[in-house]
């Protein structure tokens, strides 16, 4: 049987409550006039600080802290009396994401790979010192995997054996040697381990909806691990934590209903019992050092909902009066009487505070929006949902421009996460607010495919990738179509990496939906692109081939829905975005899809980054990039 991409070009009708709408909005009477917005460069918006990490020194006096305001990533320790960070790594190539202070003195563990080629290793600077790399070799990839509770160990991951699978090793901290406590023999994901370090949680993947947990004896090692999530049927499960006198661990699973819980397994009974339950995925449940709070964090329509409870009376802990927006990234301080925590908007950037639980004082340790922006120019996204061509309902975010009204409408874009399986979120976002500024309304769409909606909703483009996505996305163009300050003339669609590839299927099996394309380092090939997967995605491997089908077997359908194959239809200006040590998607596949566009004789702008591989860390990168997609836009879209 041959695979068919459908014709769904753009037939469909508005629909009845959106186009109600527009008419109540015409029939009301004139649009007030658009308030005088200025238009901000690119550059402000990027000079807006990137923070985030939190691990409190030993003495609490301090936060270590990964911070872009030189333009890189690098690593910072902030005092949380306040006042500038002093900077504990100077990279200005590399991006250098600090991980954690150590428990008993001031040394400091932080990750770099090279280029953006992914391949992390693990470093220690001691106060003064010079990083040492406690993970070095080729071509390998680590991680960090905890400390235990007194300080004495902590664990690393590492794929230096077996390409395809990661070991866990065991480091003093005193003297950083190591011993090999748990050999993959392979399929496993290694997780949390027990702050005794006797424990090692695994994951074990059997396709993208079925995983189970197993737990790892690293005291004896002739122990087979022990399966803790038998089922029936498909149900994915994941580790999230240890508490703290290691009785339980705490897992992760859809198995119970639609949405993702929190469940608690017992070591010693093996007795099985919900925490935290919810209508939305729970994402995380965690604990402070010594149990003394519980912080669990749920995923409610596309923004973050965090709850800390106080173990010991049961009660909710009550934040102090901060900004709007998201909290994340709770940590606790070793002795529990302080807790550090980031505020993210739509309007602000994420924030770190710091809180003394036991005089009730909080403070703002960063200001990170760049202070030639007012934060009153920038918009937040109102959640919606809109009708796709079956019905479904696809939640998204839009954000519209100040400047629009029925009077003088803006042009649009569709703009697709990356993934599969992502999900477009509320929070600031530099190069949305930037495009938006600029006089772009954006819809960010939450295709059919995309999580935080519930498994149903997450599978239903399993091995349907360039068919009911792309419908959705169409879709997404008639709802815009049928508010009266969008100029439906005037659409375009815009993603990166699997937002990248819903854009090249826009333009190759939609090629008069859209007026143009940007196309973010996306997947233009998947036979390609899944036949290259990175070694040290093993584990996973066979999770993408079940959503998106195997090279080897499903070659003809996965040549179908691949751009590349039907470049020739494209016939809309396109712009292409790529890193050159990107090893997801290759340089490859957007030189190609560049070459055959070309040969159409349609528009393409295409930039390399020589310095950058998936999603951009140098500063300078992103703001020419930024530059460019607008000024392409501009020239095409256009905001006249």
């Amino acid at each position: 049987m041959s695979f068919r991409i459908p014709n769904h070009v753009r037939t469909s009708p508005v629909r009845p409550v959106a186009f109600a709408a527009a008419l109540f909005s015409i029939a009301v009477g004139c649009a007030p006039p658009a308030p005088d917005i200025p238009s901000y460069s690119a550059r402000a918006f990027y000079d807006t600080e990137q923070v985030f990490g939190a691990s409190f020194s030993a003495d609490e006096t301090r936060l270590l802290m990964t911070s872009d305001r030189t333009g890189v990533m690098n690593v910072y320790a902030q005092p949380i009396s306040g006042g500038e960070p002093e900077a504990l790594t100077t990279s200005d190539a590399d991006a250098n994401m600090g991980v954690a202070f150590f428990p008993n003195d001031d040394r400091i563990l932080f990750t770099a790979d090279q280029g953006g080629n992914e391949l992390n290793h693990l470093y220690v600077r001691a106060p003064g010192g010079t990083p040492e790399d406690i993970t070095p070799g080729e071509n390998l990839k680590a991680g960090f995997s905890g400390f235990t509770a007194d300080g004495g160990r902590f664990f690393v991951t590492t794929n230096e054996r077996n390409p395809q699978a990661f070991d866990l090793y065991e480091y003093r901290a005193e003297d950083l040697t190591r011993r090999l406590v748990f050999e993959n023999p392979g399929g496993f994901q290694p997780g949390p381990v027990s702050p005794d370090g006797r424990w090692l949680a695994v994951t074990k993947a059997r396709n993208n909806a079925d995983s189970d947990v197993f737990l790892v004896d690293l005291e004896d090692a002739s122990a087979e691990p022990r399966h803790i999530t038998p089922h029936e049927g498909d149900a994915s499960h994941g580790p999230v934590s240890f508490d703290p006198d290691v009785s339980e661990l705490l897992y992760r699973t859809d198995a119970h209903g639609e949405f993702a819980e929190v469940w608690a397994y017992d070591l010693e009974t093996g007795d099985h019992r919900p925490v935290v339950q919810a209508d939305w995925d729970v994402f995380t449940v965690y604990f402070s050092e010594k149990g003394a709070y519980r912080v669990s964090a749920v995923n409610v329509d596309a923004s973050t909902e965090v709850t800390v409870v106080d173990t010991r009376s049961g009660e909710t802990v009550e934040f102090p009066d901060v900004p709007g927006g998201d909290v994340t990234g709770v940590r606790f301080s070793p002795s529990e009487t302080k807790l550090a925590f980031y505020v993210n908007s739509d309007t602000s950037p994420s924030n770190l505070y710091v809180w003394d639980l036991e005089t009730g004082e909080h403070r703002r340790l960063t200001n990170t929006l760049n202070p030639e922006i007012e934060e009153g120019h920038l918009v937040d996204g109102d959640v919606i949902r809109y009708p796709s061509f079956d019905g479904l309902e696809i939640p998204s975010v839009l954000y519209r421009p100040q400047q629009a009204t029925a009077n003088s409408p803006v042009p649009a874009l569709v703009w697709v996460h990356g993934g599969p399986g992502g999900q477009s979120r509320k929070g600031y976002r530099a190069q949305i607010q930037h495009l938006v500024n600029n006089g772009y309304a954006v819809l960010a769409v939450n295709n059919r495919g995309s999580s935080g909606y519930g498994k149903t909703f997450f599978h239903m483009d399993d091995k349907r990738h360039g068919d009911v996505d792309l419908r959705d996305c169409v879709e997404a163009r008639t709802y815009l179509e049928s508010l009266d300050w969008v100029d439906n003339g005037r659409i375009g669609i815009i993603g990166g990496s699997y937002g990248g590839y819903m854009v090249g299927a826009a333009l190759a099996f939609e090629p008069e939906v859209f007026d143009v394309g940007v196309n973010i380092f996306g997947v233009m090939n998947w036979v390609r692109t899944l036949s290259s997967i990175p070694p040290w995605w093993g584990a996973a491997r066979d999770s993408l081939y079940a959503e998106l089908g195997d090279p080897e077997t499903d070659l003809e359908r996965l040549t179908a829905i691949s751009p590349l194959f039907h470049a020739e239809n494209i016939v809309r200006p396109l712009f292409v975005v790529q890193g050159a040590n990107d090893p997801r998607v290759l340089q490859v596949e957007s030189d190609e899809i560049v070459e055959a566009v070309r040969a159409n004789g349609v528009p393409v702008e295409y930039v390399i980054f020589p310095d950058e591989g998936h999603g951009f860390r140098n500063r300078d990168n992103r703001i020419e990039s930024a530059d460019r997609i607008l000024g392409f836009l501009d020239t095409y879209l256009g905001t006249d």
